[in-house]
């Protein structure tokens, strides 16, 4: 499974989402969980059941909970599942930031070549 974390500018994400008018968010969802399911070696993760979860009244927080046990995992201070699922709830902005910053930090770095010439 192992395909790299990719490294996301917040502020681009931000206007990305505005000019998407949201739509940015679910592919956003899908490509973090399948990172962090990547990251966690959870070959159990199912990233676009879960996405498509998120359409469904109540089926969604079954996805958020997924989403937050697989964050729960990867994050460096083992931050609760049971927060971020509440986080998500209450105001979700707030997991983008967490969840984006965490996979930064675990991004892989971008390989510049010199052309030498």
């Amino acid at each position: 499974m192992n395909r790299p974390v990719k490294y996301r500018n917040m502020f681009l994400q931000v206007l990305i989402f505005i000019v998407t008018l949201g739509l940015y968010s679910v592919y956003w969802y899908y490509q973090t969980c399948r990172e962090m399911a990547s990251l966690a070696d959870d070959h159990d993760a199912e990233p676009v059941l879960w996405t498509i979860l998120l359409f469904i009244p109540f089926a969604g927080l079954y996805s958020y909970y997924k989403h937050g046990q697989l964050f729960e995992k990867i994050s460096d201070e083992h931050f609760n599942r049971w927060i971020l699922f509440i986080l998500w709830i209450v105001f979700c902005p707030v997991v983008w930031v967490i969840v984006q910053m965490e996979l930064n930090k675990k991004a892989t770095p971008v390989v510049v070549q010199e052309s030498r010439g």
